[in-house]
């Protein structure tokens, strides 16, 4: 195991995505040799200090199919001459490349699912786009036959789908010491990616019988909608875009916020499976949060209830939700102290066992 070189491919922004920051420390610290390769764009800032190697391969084009085919194009030659022991690909979007340079070279593979990427809002709602990721999907994820997800609902899916058996890697958050600072401010915050079916549509709207501010930590192909829906509804005064926040800071804003988003629209498969990053990130900061009820969130708020779930994401029933949580402190209190005590179950240090073992026992094959 130890010196083995593991390439991590994704079309992130290397600097934003905590998830991948996460394993590759965790893999690096395990004694593996780890690099993470990413998109490099134009406005791409210097890439942060980490301890595992990073990568960023230029595009010309910055968004579309042309992206993807240029992309894999540098990818797959840049990995066809890099000292590599094992390739991860990171979702549907970086996979094809390496499945063919694996398959080259005969080395290991390990495909690394955060989501159902052919059933997202965005790819279903295109059927020749569609058409391609399934193609793809159907292509090369059986081939991939050691890999890990983020729950146990994305673990059977693959499993009917594609005939794998993925180990389950939670994407929880570092348990770190925490202190509950004084909320000067009651504010909601949204974490993430602002893309389609982040039910901003009825969120916003929502917001015009919220006392209270909303901000809003992230960009995507559903951001500049959602500022036009806020000077729409007049509420630019309580809906705040703060746009792509760097993780240290992004803490800083978790902290202090009152309420966490945890909201996804019933428009695809991928959805209704989640179980998103941000879930695990208020309840590790001990802020009680909004959240749909799908399997995964109900399962973990039946055993610790962290999250005030809700069937139907109207605008009204989002205000009346809020309103309940700002406004109740009895209910408000006990879902803050269900927080702490599940954070200490729910952590980045269990899970990395599992992550940890699942590369063990592919090096040990």
């Amino acid at each position: 195991m130890k010196g083995k070189r593991i390439v991590c491919t994704v079309t992130n922004d290397l600097n934003y995505d905590q998830r991948m920051i996460r394993i590759c420390t965790t893999l690096a610290g395990a004694g593996y040799d780890v690099t993470l390769i990413g998109l490099k764009r134009k406005t791409s800032k210097p890439l942060v200090e980490r301890p595992f190697k990073q990568v960023r391969l230029p595009i010309m084009v910055e968004q579309g199919k042309l992206m993807y085919v240029h992309y894999w194009f540098n990818l797959f030659f840049f990995l066809l001459f890099r000292k590599v022991d094992i390739f991860c690909a990171i979702d549907l979007d970086t996979i094809l490349p390496v499945y063919y340079v694996s398959r080259l070279r005969g080395k290991k593979r390990v495909y690394d699912a955060h989501e159902i990427f052919t059933d997202l809002k965005e790819v279903i709602s295109r059927p020749a786009v569609h058409k391609m990721w399934t193609w793809i999907g159907n292509h090369c994820v059986p081939y991939f036959t050691t890999g890990y997800t983020i729950g146990d609902c994305y673990a059977d899916e693959f499993r009917k789908r594609y005939g794998v058996q993925y180990g389950v890697v939670r994407n929880a958050t570092i348990l770190k010491p925490l202190q509950i600072p004084e909320k000067k401010e009651q504010f909601i915050l949204y974490q993430g990616w602002v893309n389609v079916g982040r039910c901003f549509e009825q969120l916003i709207p929502a917001m015009q019988w919220v006392n209270a501010r909303l901000i809003v930590c992230g960009e995507g192909n559903f951001y500049e909608q959602s500022q036009a829906l806020a000077k729409q509804y007049n509420v630019t005064d309580k809906v705040i875009f703060k746009g792509y926040v760097p993780p240290a800071q992004l803490s800083e804003y978790t902290i202090q916020a009152y309420v966490g988003i945890t909201l996804f629209e019933d428009t695809s498969l991928s959805n209704r499976l989640s179980l998103a990053n941000r879930f695990f990130d208020y309840m590790h900061y001990g802020v009680p949060q909004l959240c749909i009820q799908y399997p995964e969130y109900e399962r973990i708020n039946a055993q610790y209830e962290v999250a005030s779930l809700i069937a139907d994401p109207t605008p009204e029933s989002i205000a009346a939700a809020l309103n309940k949580l700002l406004n109740d402190v009895g209910y408000y209190q006990q879902l803050q102290d269900n927080c702490l005590k599940a954070r200490e179950v729910y952590c980045w240090q269990e899970e990395e066992k599992k992550l940890v073992d699942i590369y063990k026992k592919l090096c040990n094959e």
